[in-house]
């Protein structure tokens, strides 16, 4: 730019002056000399197009958080920390040259190296034993371990030395922190922190230290788990699945932690860590019931929308599709109050999972109730209208509690009903036994089904350690028939 403006610049002021100088005007001298300076402005500012550009070089190091003397700290139970750094390798340099050349007729084009550093380093944590560490933040933001060549050293008293640290020391000169906690990051790169080594910290959780008796630690102790919520249309699905939002957008169904892998595999990377001792877990799946009444309550799965479908995984349970199931309750901002029914191919993964582990697996059906505030429907436990906002399923019961005044408990309508939440033939008795209220659902959606499907669905994918039937229906198990026996 300053080559042309101081050009026609010195050509102009040539042309004032007028005359010729060795035969040349002084218009074409002034636009040489205007052309020649503006020429070597715009080198100093913008480059000659031909010098050598390094990008990224620099002189020295600092490692953040590499104290001498500094103490060592102790851990209880989970907490995030820095630590400091105990070893460090020496930079590695690398440098990749583009750039250069210049086409015939074309303006030289400048030649750029650009320089990239990496580091191995060893950063102490607290001292003692640790069960493992969980997430991990780099100058505060939260990055996958995936990302990171990492290994955890976890302070035994007698873990080896790091292989990284042997084999830059030497044999025999490494040490192996033992009673320390520490972590190794190998051939960290440097480029996405600025070439530096960033201020990381890192989620550690330490169990109470192993005793004898009856004071042993928990982590210790802790033989089985539920893995709840048990609703969540991909909660259980090890496969990460995607699902459409809009034109040319998805979004991750069971994907909500930086470590890019599905929730239930984060989740048992974490039960493993911190709960070593445990070998089995309740595998906890929901279907829906609508009414307190057992001879009016349907159970069936349902989803959470009907937009769209997943990608990797289609949502289907018992036979139903995402477009043939109903939608699970909505809030008053059409928001559903609980997840959906798992898919089934997800409950076959989660028990496929648990087993790969070595946790057996203890099959779950479970009910949860979506009744939600301002029904009509009559509450059996007051004989009012309008049943309680998402009641506890152990208050499934007769048309009228026991103890009510009318109730069908201790008669035969009292088993029809029973029968009718089971799905028993005698369904078609109900109506016919004297009972308060008429069913008129479809025979097919009762708690009989329910137990089948999963039962015949725990076979396909391999068997279960066992299989939990009636949790918590108190209810139904207080219900007297005609004999003063119990139907349930």
């Amino acid at each position: 730019m300053a080559t042309i403006v101081l050009s026609a610049a010195g050509m102009a002021l040539g042309g004032a002056v007028g005359g010729s100088v060795l035969g040349l005007s002084t218009a074409v001298i002034g636009r040489a000399l205007g052309a020649s300076l503006g020429q070597a402005l715009d080198q100093r500012l913008l480059g000659s197009g031909s010098e050598a550009v390094e990008v990224g070089r620099i002189d020295r190091f600092r490692l953040t958080g590499a104290s001498e003397g500094a103490p060592v700290a102790q851990v209880f139970g989970k907490v995030r920390i820095g630590g400091q750094v105990i070893w460090a390798s020496e930079f590695s340099e690398t440098s990749h040259t583009s750039g250069g050349g210049g086409g015939k007729g074309a303006p030289q084009q400048p030649q750029t190296t650009e320089y990239r550093y990496s580091v191995s380093l060893a950063i102490a944590l607290c001292e003692g034993a640790i069960g493992g560490i969980g997430r991990i933040w780099a100058d505060g933001e939260e990055i996958a371990p995936g990302d990171l060549d990492l290994r955890v050293h976890t302070g035994t008293e007698d873990q080896l030395p790091d292989p990284a640290i042997a084999a830059a020391l030497g044999a025999g000169r490494a040490p192996g922190y033992r009673g320390t906690a520490y972590v190794v990051i190998e051939d960290l790169p440097l480029g996405r922190f600025g070439n530096r080594v960033p201020q990381f910290t890192f989620e550690v959780h330490r169990p109470a230290q192993a005793a004898e008796g009856p004071l042993a630690d928990m982590a210790s102790t802790v033989r089985a788990v539920a893995l709840m919520p048990g609703s969540g249309e991909y909660a259980l699905a090890t496969t990460p699945v995607s699902i459409s939002s809009g034109y040319a957008q998805s979004r991750m169904a069971n994907v909500n932690t930086v470590a890019g892998k599905a929730d239930i595999s984060v989740a048992l990377d974490a039960l493993e860590s911190e709960l070593p001792a445990c070998g089995s877990a309740s595998l906890v799946v929901s279907w829906f019931g609508d009414d307190l009444r057992a001879g009016q309550c349907l159970l069936k799965p349902k989803g959470e929308q009907e937009s769209a479908d997943g990608r990797e995984m289609a949502w289907r349970v018992c036979g139903l599709s995402r477009w043939q199931a109903e939608r699970v309750a909505r809030d008053a901002e059409d928001r559903p109050i609980y997840g959906g029914t798992p898919a089934d191919a997800s409950v076959v993964q989660a028990i496929s999972a648990l087993k790969d582990r070595g946790i057996d697996p203890v099959f779950y059906p479970f009910i949860l109730m979506e009744q939600t505030g301002g029904n009509t429907l009559i509450d059996p436990w007051t004989g009012d209208e309008g049943q309680p906002p998402l009641p506890w399923r152990g208050r499934i019961t007769t048309s009228l509690a026991p103890g009510m005044e009318d109730s069908s408990d201790g008669t035969a309508a009292a088993e029809a009903e029973v029968a009718a939440f089971f799905g028993s033939a005698a369904r078609e008795d109900f109506a016919a036994s004297g009972g308060t209220v008429t069913y008129s659902g479809p025979p097919e959606w009762s708690y009989r089904r329910f137990i089948l499907h999963y039962a015949h669905l725990c076979a396909a994918a391999g068997g279960v350690g066992a299989f939990c039937i009636g949790s918590e229906m108190r209810g139904l198990t207080q219900i007297r028939g005609a004999a003063g026996s119990y139907p349930c």
